[in-house]
């Protein structure tokens, strides 16, 4: 089936926040499988935006823009209806599909809270100003958020896990693209 959705341009500070699991009902809704354990980020924003699935036949080429009707949570996930897509057939059509929403309607964070699409990227350094690594991914573990960093030894590529903790973690400076920790490089 080929959906009628409205093609749109995938802004340059998107984010990929979910997956289209399934069709949830018979009027069109959808369940989500967010990427984060608390979706705020879907529910902040009445505008999402749609990539195919990478695999499996495809309802739509290219991105499209989904105007949220509703979302709520459910049952550990995600259920939303979206405008044009009032049946349990068009809603299947998007299963597996990618979510992004725009980074910018985020909901703002506390102090000392950090989304972890901003950190991935940034040098990280000890208190000596040793260059440890790049933040590559993070890790939830049952205890806490590891980082895992990417640095050059010789001739090849390794990782480095330092765990997201006050213990460790001296400072966080987005603009600056640089994380101090209590960490040497030998550990």
């Amino acid at each position: 089936m080929a959906l009628s959705l409205d093609p749109a341009e995938l802004p340059p500070d998107a984010v990929e926040v979910a997956r289209v699991g399934d069709a949830w009902g018979v009027k069109g809704w959808i369940k989500l499988l967010p990427f984060s354990a608390d979706p705020q980020a879907l529910f902040s924003s009445k505008r999402w935006y749609a990539q195919p699935s990478d695999r499996g036949p495809k309802a739509f080429d290219g991105t499209a823009l989904l105007r949220v009707r509703e979302a709520r949570d459910h049952s550990g996930g995600v259920v939303a209806q979206l405008d044009g897509i009032d049946d349990r057939d068009a809603a299947q059509a998007l299963r597996g599909a990618r979510i992004f929403v725009r980074r910018s309607s985020f909901p703002s964070t506390a102090t000392d809270e950090y989304y972890w699409v901003d950190l991935i990227g940034l040098e990280v350094v000890n208190r000596q100003g040793e260059p440890l690594g790049q933040v590559k991914e993070l890790l939830q573990t049952a205890a806490q958020s590891v980082l895992v960093l990417r640095y050059a030894s010789g001739d090849e590529w390794l990782e480095r896990m330092i765990p997201f903790v006050a213990a460790h973690v001296d400072a966080v400076d987005l603009e600056g693209k640089c994380i101090t920790v209590d960490w040497q490089a030998d550990y």
